[in-house]
């Protein structure tokens, strides 16, 4: 095994960790704090996060012997930001994401309701998901509007680092809201000692607390959300790069270490999808037997990473929260605009589409059950009414 390491694996694994951690670990802070997390809270399930995403990845990719690259579900954590208060707060977020991770355990050994789940159609689940991103996708304009020279130079950088390359426009986001945040906010004295101090790492326990609308509001649609725009996906782009592995086995062992991860914070952890097709292309290896070392590699630097969570959210805690929102919009506008184009390409399925998307944007509970569990039922009430006037015209 160690005569398959490669420098070529090494400098992508690093790549990938650094893309996947800096791209969306803003979008996972705000959702458990919209959700009803402490700073606390909410640095404890980054780091619980990010460590179990790189144990995950490296222990599937040494098992198989396949560049697996793990991530945490930020369309998840998205999903927790549209959130308007939760009741019970964050412990019952928390019974939601145990839920939500135990679904997915029973996906990956139940082959059916992997399969009910990958049935459901590909222009609903899009709309769904479209219409969780969107809200934060208005941030950057919102920041802009809250002070431009705050905002603007986070958009300017992200475009900018874009026309370089695409996987740099995040970071070079990050870089400008970094400077931001030292150079333009007004900063207590002795803050930045704060940031020092919180580097050690604090895992804090969440007690979990089982509701029926935790259940229906939070658990089920972020099960769904995790699965696919995530793990099935996943498993796609390891085929596309010739790659056949077993998709239950991976979904199970992402499902128990989001078990792990949950009752200290964490949404959720999933197979990858963009950073997948970092360790399994060409680059991260000429051989596609010895690319999975890019995943292990990558994992061992998420655990890093994870071990400094709690340094990188004490220092995000002092912007402005719209300054946080606007990285994170700017993190998930590629998700946004892939999901929509997925929701409103087939004329046949628009409508039902349109319906999911304008329900779940709302971010509207009716019952004390999100918009977005309502949004996937209503459009799916639409196109099965759209079959039958078809079936019965003709």
């Amino acid at each position: 095994m160690l005569k398959e390491f490669s420098p070529q694996s090494l400098v992508m694994g690093l790549l990938v960790a650094f893309v996947g951690f800096a791209s969306s670990f803003a979008v996972v802070v705000h959702g458990a704090v919209v959700a009803g997390a402490t700073e606390a809270q909410a640095t404890s399930g980054l780091m619980a996060l990010s460590i179990a995403m790189g144990l995950c990845g490296i222990i599937l990719s040494a098992w198989k012997r396949m560049p697996i690259s793990v991530a945490w579900s930020t369309p998840g954590a998205a999903f927790l930001a549209t959130l308007s208060g939760i009741d019970g707060g964050f412990p019952v977020a928390v019974g939601a994401f145990i839920v939500s991770s135990l679904l997915i355990i029973v996906a990956g050994l139940f082959k059916p309701l992997g399969r009910l789940v990958a049935s459901i159609p590909a222009a609903l689940a899009s709309a769904m998901l479209a219409g969780v991103l969107v809200t934060l996708c208005f941030a950057p304009i919102k920041a802009i509007g809250f002070d431009p020279a705050l905002g603007a130079p986070l958009v300017i950088a992200f475009f900018l680092g874009g026309m370089v390359n695409r996987l740099l426009a995040v970071p070079a986001a990050l870089v400008a809201f970094a400077a931001v945040v030292a150079f333009g906010v007004e900063i207590p004295d002795g803050a930045f000692a704060g940031v020092g101090e919180a580097l050690w790492p604090r895992p804090e326990w969440v007690t979990p607390e089982f509701t029926l609308a935790g259940l229906v509001s939070i658990a089920l649609p972020l099960f769904i959300i995790t699965m696919a725009s995530q793990n099935i996906p996943g498993i796609t782009v390891l085929k596309v790069n010739g790659y056949e592995p077993p998709p239950g086995p991976l979904f199970t062992m992402t499902g128990v270490f989001s078990l792990l991860a949950a009752p200290f914070g964490g949404v959720a952890v999933n197979l990858a999808a963009i950073t997948a097709a970092m360790c399994a292309g060409p680059d991260a290896h000429a051989d596609p037997a010895r690319r999975y070392w890019a995943g292990i590699i990558a994992g061992v630097f998420y655990v890093i990473l994870g071990l400094t969570a709690g340094g990188v959210t004490a220092f995000v805690a002092l912007a402005p929260k719209i300054l946080i929102e606007a990285v994170a919009g700017l993190a998930l506008l590629a998700a946004f605009s892939g999901s929509a184009v997925s929701a409103f390409k087939e004329a046949e399925t628009r409508e039902a589409a349109a319906v999911t998307f304008v329900t779940t944007a709302s971010g509207v509970s009716f019952a004390g059950v999100s918009g977005a569990f309502w949004g996937l039922l209503a459009g799916g009430a639409v196109m099965v009414l759209g079959a039958l006037m078809r079936r019965l015209r003709g």
